[in-house]
């Protein structure tokens, strides 16, 4: 499930700032971007991450800003001129010309010019950015607990619309059922065979016969399947695998009412079962 959380602090002269991103995935995937000075804390970070989720790839970025005119680096004034004067020297020699500002850009890239104060993290910076990454992932849950509401009452109305369409099975299963009778006894009628047919018998084979195309079952079937579904979404911490298994039996009754049906209304929302089951399989790939 996508989500986001930011949080921000002020500590010692420095502003740090946690942007976290989520998105879906199968495995538990942590892309950590920050200053070199907060790699030591990778491992306590991705701790922080599997407190509340337990699959998602998740993108951590982590700056850290100096405050009040303060700079970690320290410009080697002697390195630039020597630097300046051998590219100048050599360039001249060679007959080529350059910008001024081209070279001095190229140098200040060069190693050694722009030295950086080797720092150690202190304890107060540390707790400092562990707060903020909580911070930031309580900012995301709850997000995604926000999201994830509003797509479960999605998923549900989905299953409302399946029982609603199995309700409206039941007057054409009646109609069904009297047609496949007159379409029986027409069809002896024209070909001639009422004289000498046993009645109890043709009722028998009837009965039989109509007995296989009866979708009671399937129907009864679907609707527990409906009704386990909505307890288990709003009764389980993470139904997200249970939740697909139901919904695969839910299709096999879903299609076995549609090859036993041989009526086109019933037929038409068995269609429209299978549509609103299909959304439901999709929108269960963003839950855990």
């Amino acid at each position: 499930m996508t989500g986001y959380g930011k949080a921000e602090k002020t500590v010692e002269n420095r502003k740090i700032t946690v942007e976290i991103r989520a998105l879906n995935s199968k495995q538990m995937d942590v892309n950590l971007r920050s200053p070199q000075i907060y790699r030591i804390l990778e491992f306590d970070l991705r701790k922080l991450v599997s407190r509340i989720a337990t699959r998602g790839k998740f993108d951590i970025v982590l700056t850290r800003e100096l405050l009040g005119g303060e700079t970690a680096a320290v410009f080697n004034e002697a390195a630039f001129k020597s630097y300046f004067g051998t590219i100048s020297k050599t360039l001249a020699e060679v007959g080529l010309s350059a910008d001024r500002q081209e070279i001095v850009s190229a140098i200040l890239r060069l190693p050694e010019v722009m030295i950086t104060d080797s720092e150690e993290l202190g304890e107060t910076e540390t707790g400092a950015v562990l707060d903020c990454c909580t911070e930031a992932l309580q900012a995301l849950n709850t997000f995604r607990i926000k999201e994830g509401n509003i797509l479960m009452a999605d998923i549900l109305s989905h299953v409302s619309n399946i029982e609603t369409r199995l309700k409206q099975i039941e007057p054409y299963e009646r109609e069904r059922m009297e047609k496949v009778r007159a379409s029986v006894e027409s069809d002896l009628n024209r070909l001639e065979l009422t004289v000498g047919v046993d009645k109890n018998r043709f009722e028998q084979e009837l009965i039989y016969y109509l007995e296989k195309m009866d979708i009671t079952e399937e129907k009864v079937r679907l609707a527990q399947h409906c009704t386990f579904f909505r307890h288990t979404a709003e009764n389980e911490d993470m139904p997200g695998r249970k939740l697909g298994f139901i919904a695969q039996e839910t299709g096999r009754e879903i299609n076995t009412i549609g090859s036993k049906a041989g009526e086109i209304n019933i037929q038409k929302l068995v269609v429209e079962m299978k549509d609103e089951l299909e959304k439901i399989k999709e929108q269960l790939l963003n839950i855990l």
